[in-house]
């Protein structure tokens, strides 16, 4: 992870995520063509905000952390530029699942 990144915290119950790279072959080593343009929806957390705040004002931490390897919805998400690599910052609540490991 470059300098830059690890300066970027996120907000309150914001997330972090680096999307997988694109698949350009299929299992059975099939090349897809570039007009396919499939979006990934599996990304990894780079970084975790310290949580939304409850009607007491107490935070109340993130589920995920990162490391996590989450899934994403189709649409959503700020995307943002560092370094010619592609990051998105989703609330917590977008993220559709986390997978075990």
């Amino acid at each position: 992870m470059s300098g830059a990144i690890k300066k970027l915290i996120p907000l309150f119950d914001r997330v972090l995520v680096q999307r997988f790279a694109k698949e350009t072959t299929t299992k059975s080593g099939i090349v897809l063509p570039e007009s396919s343009n499939v979006k990934v929806l599996d990304a990894t957390v780079i970084a975790v905000g310290q949580g939304a705040r409850n009607q007491n004002g107490d935070f109340v931490p993130c589920s995920v952390k990162p490391g996590d390897k989450v899934l994403l919805p189709e649409y959503g998400g700020s995307k943002i530029e560092i370094e010619n690599k592609e990051y998105f910052l989703f609330r917590e609540s977008d993220i559709i699942g986390k997978w075990s490991k």
